[in-house]
């Protein structure tokens, strides 16, 4: 699903590459109301998670710093990502090539070292027989049936919102004709690689009924293997993955309300830019949806945020369909024009 939505929106970000992205494409060939609603809901989607990046952030750090209060770490994450954001552009991008570093990093030394030990190349902590593949053939791929697939496809969906920021991102590039195929496909490759690497390292080497939500199976994995310091090594990431996202949801949604305001939808005030191209009116509303969306996380979690993580989460499959739906329409109307589809990037 997220390979096609991919190619659809790289399809289009090539031949359209706006700021606004896909709500700028929805708008063009689905209709402004239908370009309005993704706008919003792509915003939204970003906004909850803003609040739920930081929140997440400072639990982490009370690991190493339990005295102090998780709105401090709060309002630390939040000053880090904004000033990250309102610099410029390019400094959006080089700090978030950074942050992802790290992330690719870890998981890549994760693949390695859990693919050695589950070919005793290396040894597992109590003398444990490598596993190899054994424990995958066993115990089986749906053990449980699809039923428990199904029921976690919309948190899955949202876990991967974030892979079209390709197509907004396109609309600051100064070739996208070069840059965005080049980009979906490393990222499909990234997904393919990272995504199932991982499932097999975690299926091989930790048996189905140790799973559980008291550790973190990349920690179960790195202990197994006798990495020392594998909870705070991860804890670390896991941080740094928190503020790539913030950082990313942050620029992403700032540009959706820029659209808005450009296709005159809301207040000029929203389209303003300042000598940099960074529309900052649009990034403080950004920001202060985040800081109450944060606010619902601790006043109001089992009701008000609940609910916004749960819109958030369909929001995203919505904007999905938006995309390929918009794709359908371009493609379409370009063969009509006299257009071959070979002329396709």
């Amino acid at each position: 699903m997220v390979y096609l939505v991919m190619m659809c929106l790289g399809e289009l970000a090539v031949h359209h590459p706006e700021p606004g992205a896909f709500s700028a494409h929805a708008t063009r060939y689905l209709g402004p109301a239908t370009g309005y609603t993704v706008a919003w809901l792509y915003w939204l989607t970003w906004a909850v998670a803003l609040g739920s990046e930081f929140t997440a952030s400072a639990v982490f750090m009370g690991r190493w710093f339990p005295g102090v209060e998780p709105w401090v770490w709060c309002a630390i994450f939040s000053l880090i990502v904004f000033g990250m954001n309102i610099v410029s552009a390019r400094f959006f991008a080089e700090s978030e090539f950074w942050l992802s570093l790290i992330k690719v990093a870890a998981v890549i030394v994760f693949i390695a070292v859990g693919a050695a030990a589950m070919f005793g190349f290396t040894p597992l902590a109590g003398n444990v027989e490598a596993p190899g593949i054994t424990r995958i053939l066993q115990e089986g791929v749906f053990d449980h049936g699809v039923m428990p697939i199904l029921m976690t496809l919309l948190a899955v969906s949202f876990a991967f919102s974030g892979t079209e920021l390709i197509g907004i991102a396109a609309g600051e590039s100064k070739n996208p004709e070069k840059n965005v195929p080049l980009a979906i496909r490393a990222t499909l490759w990234r997904l393919i690689i990272f995504f199932i690497g991982t499932i097999i390292v975690i299926a091989a080497l930790l048996p189905q009924d140790s799973a559980g939500l008291k550790e973190s199976p990349f920690v179960a994995v790195f202990q197994l293997t006798g990495i020392p310091y594998a909870a705070d090594i991860m804890n670390f990431v896991i941080i740094t993955a928190l503020l790539s996202a913030a950082n990313s949801g942050l620029y992403a949604a700032s540009r959706m309300l820029w659209t808005l305001a450009d296709q005159k939808t809301l207040p000029r005030v929203f389209s303003r830019v300042n000598q940099r191209g960074i529309p900052v009116p649009a990034l403080l509303i950004t920001m202060l949806g985040g800081l109450l969306s944060l606010l619902s996380s601790v006043y109001a979690e089992d009701t008000l945020y609940l609910a916004l993580v749960s819109i958030s989460g369909l929001a995203v499959v919505q904007v999905w369909m938006a995309i390929a739906a918009s794709q359908f329409s371009f493609r379409r109307q370009w063969l009509k024009a006299g257009h071959s589809a070979s002329e396709l990037t």
